[in-house]
């Protein structure tokens, strides 16, 4: 699942800060970020169990946008994904596509003790025309109970104050994009003010080093034409004590 979050930036800071506290505790997606257009890899990470009871499946679900994904093999799990057929053709990289990816699930060979955490990391292509935060709806399967790490916020909303947020990561613009939109020189929307300051100072600096250089030569222009007229002073000397 993907959408468009206003205040993305605000909740990927309000993230941060909480990561160390609610945030640990939650189904969560490691990557901060990923570019638009490019292949990446999302990892989610299940730190715990259901209410202290072990972990046994863990079901991924991916965006309609992302039609294959590629499951990393995990010690000690199976691992399968699950096919389903498109209303309507779609044209990939290697020709038409006619199904796609629809879920990731991991089954334990041995259940996961709660206290314990285990991550599955996914290889995926990001679609060009991605941005704002993609969703990765994930069921935790523990031997008692469940828990459905599905919710999605709504619009402005932190996803933190969910009670069990579906895991997610904010798609940003891919460098090569953001460079070919400016000609590699001109400054963005996204550029910060402090960016933006820091090239007028590096501008100003290279405009005092470059008066800086003017004078330095002229010292040693200076500093050349006294040696020379030492040199030729010393000359006449030394013939002059000669001739004597």
């Amino acid at each position: 699942m993907f959408k468009q979050v206003a205040v993305g930036g605000l909740i990927l800071a309000g993230a941060a800060v909480v990561g160390s506290g609610v945030a640990s505790a939650h189904v969560t997606v490691q990557e901060d970020s990923v570019a638009a257009g490019e292949f990446a890899v999302v990892t989610i990470a299940v730190p715990h169990g259901c209410e202290e009871s072990p972990t046994t499946q863990v079901r991924i679900q991916m965006p309609e946008t992302i039609p294959g994904v590629t499951p990393t093999i995990n010690a000690g799990w199976d691992v399968e994904k699950v096919m389903e057929t498109l209303a309507e053709p779609i044209q990939g990289e290697h020709g038409e596509i006619t199904e796609r990816v629809s879920e990731v699930v991991y089954t334990a060979k041995t259940p996961l003790p709660d206290g314990y955490r285990d991550t599955f990391a996914l290889s995926i292509k990001v679609p060009d025309d991605a941005s704002g935060l993609m969703f990765f709806p994930t069921v935790q399967l523990c031997e008692v109970g469940e828990s459905g790490w599905i919710e999605i916020p709504a619009d402005g909303q932190d996803p933190f104050e969910l009670e069990k947020p579906s895991p997610f990561v904010n798609v940003v613009a891919s460098t090569d994009s953001a460079d070919a939109a400016t000609g590699g020189d001109t400054v963005t929307d996204g550029d910060s003010a402090d960016e933006a300051t820091t090239d007028i100072v590096v501008d100003e600096v290279a405009a005092e080093s470059a008066s800086d250089d003017d004078g330095t030569n002229g010292l040693a222009i200076a500093a050349l034409v006294v040696g020379l007229l030492g040199l030729g002073t010393g000359a006449v000397a030394i013939v002059r004590t000669r001739k004597a």
